[in-house]
């Protein structure tokens, strides 16, 4: 259980550089690892709670990642 937790870290982490490397976020590199790494514990702890998720740890961590990049930041993007 806890290498598992480790690696979606590392996974969430790496999503959140990359995002930001790639230009697919503005958010800051700081600020993307930290909105992936949330994402990526919530759905982590969903899927010890209720055993919802996808077939491998990873491939949680690396969507939940994605999605909380997607929804964090333009939930909270002022209206213009």
């Amino acid at each position: 259980m806890f290498p598992v937790m480790i690696g979606t870290i590392v996974i969430a982490g790496v999503v959140g550089y990359a995002s930001e490397r790639t230009g697919f976020t503005r958010n800051g590199v700081i600020q993307s690892i930290i909105i992936c790494i949330g994402g990526a514990f919530l759905a982590y702890f969903v899927r010890l709670m209720f055993g919802i998720g996808f077939g491998s740890p990873g491939i949680n961590a690396i969507a939940s990642s994605i999605g909380a990049l997607i929804i964090v930041p333009t939930h909270w993007r002022p209206r213009r």
